[in-house]
């Protein structure tokens, strides 16, 4: 790489990392809120919070490639034109296209992480979130215990603790009733600690109790009798749970492969060979759209001349968001059978694509081409008008 690569590259990818983390951490922050409620209402250990949420990660990751590329690129051009390095570069016979090296091969780089991303990792993973969410219902992953509150522990011991230390490994000031024995000899038990033991069966754990009273009441006596201990085991059985299903319900938990491989099978037919047709262009879609990225990027960058708005950052984003959402609903009337992927998926494509290369080329190939000078002079009247009505402080009301 000469030394102009070397030093758009680093223009590039600072402003792309920092695009990538901060999405993604806002992305996985406002989903660590959802998770979190989900987890206590289940009553599931919080440690579960954070393997679920890296299963998420990938999804994520995958929607913020693109803007993080595109935001890179336009922050990029805009730093070079507005020091006039852009104008120097020019002059010696540096062109556009030929700083376009470095965005190009980027996009490449960035194509085939997303391919294995889309294609491979993001299916696994959500299902390895779907087993975690029915693992987490089906008390699979162990229940939390709500400190002064009862709750059943499987299908032979009703309990409430005091308190509660060492997440839940401490438990204090105990009442526990024990399903198991029935009404005709029912018994009670009062504790001052407890803690739950693995036991060598997978199916059992032992309740171990520590100084405290257990009251049995037998239909037989007419008073209930009383006993003091050090220590008390109460083995519990867990109940049976189903296993999770197989992966490859639905399209999402697919990868790529077994799509091709799905389509050449001749039972695969309605709806479900509609949503993989649907979903496979959408994974096509949206790796190609990577490549066309450094050519919207390159005017939505350059700002119009004698101008530091920054119209374009806003612009394009807003483009690359709203060609995302109409990439989702075609992959969805795909899927319901209402229209072909050439129409849903691949006419907003070349549309989006054309958009791209006439503001390249309007912006590259004229001089002085401005193609953002019209929205830079709406936003500064908006701008005006806003100022204008805006309440001067100390006005009289």
């Amino acid at each position: 790489m000469k030394r102009i690569d070397r030093y758009l590259l680093r223009q590039i990818l600072t402003p792309m990392l920092t695009t990538l983390a901060i999405a993604a951490m806002l992305l996985l922050l406002d989903k660590m809120l959802s998770l979190f409620d989900f987890v206590i209402k289940e009553g599931g250990p919080v440690s579960v919070v954070w393997r679920m949420l890296g299963n998420v990660a990938p999804q994520y990751l995958g929607l913020a490639i693109p803007i993080g590329l595109l935001l890179g690129t336009i922050l990029a051009f805009r730093k070079l034109a507005l020091s006039s390095e852009l104008d120097a570069l020019n002059s010696v016979g540096v062109s556009f296209a030929r700083l376009l090296r470095v965005p190009i091969g980027l996009s490449l780089l960035l194509a085939i992480i997303t391919f294995f991303l889309n294609g491979f990792v993001q299916p696994i993973s959500r299902y390895s979130y779907e087993e975690l969410r029915y693992e987490l219902r089906s008390g699979a992953l162990g229940a939390s215990i709500k400190v002064g509150e009862f709750v059943e522990i499987g299908d032979a011991l009703t309990m409430k603790v005091e308190e509660s230390r060492d997440g839940g490994r401490q438990l204090f000031r105990i009442f526990a009733y024990p399903r198991a024995l029935g009404w005709r000899n029912q018994l009670d038990v009062t504790a001052d600690s407890g803690a739950f033991f693995a036991t060598d069966d997978e199916d059992r754990i032992l309740f171990r109790l520590f100084d405290g009273t257990l009251i049995t009441l037998d239909e037989a006596n007419s008073r209930p009798r009383y006993l003091r201990f050090d220590v008390q085991d109460l083995p519990i059985d867990l109940p049976k749970s189903e296993a999770f299903r197989d992966r490859g319900d639905g399209e999402l938990e697919k990868t790529t492969l077994e799509m091709f491989r799905e389509l050449r099978q001749r039972d695969t037919e309605g709806r479900a060979r509609n949503a993989v047709i649907g979903n496979l262009n959408y994974r096509l879609a949206h790796i190609m759209t990577l490549f066309v990225l450094p050519f919207l990027a390159v005017p939505m960058g350059i700002p119009p001349k004698r101008s530091a708005s920054a119209i374009g950052v806003f612009t394009g984003v807003i483009i690359l968001i709203g060609f995302n959402e109409v990439l989702e609903l075609g992959a969805a009337n795909i899927r319901n059978n209402e229209a072909s992927p050439w129409v849903a998926i691949w006419l907003p494509y070349v549309v989006f694509s054309a958009i791209s290369f006439h503001l390249y080329k309007v912006a590259t190939g004229k001089v002085g081409g401005q193609p953002l000078k019209l929205l830079d002079q709406m936003a500064g009247l908006f701008g005006a008008l806003f100022k204008r009505f805006q309440r001067k402080p100390g006005s009289a009301t």
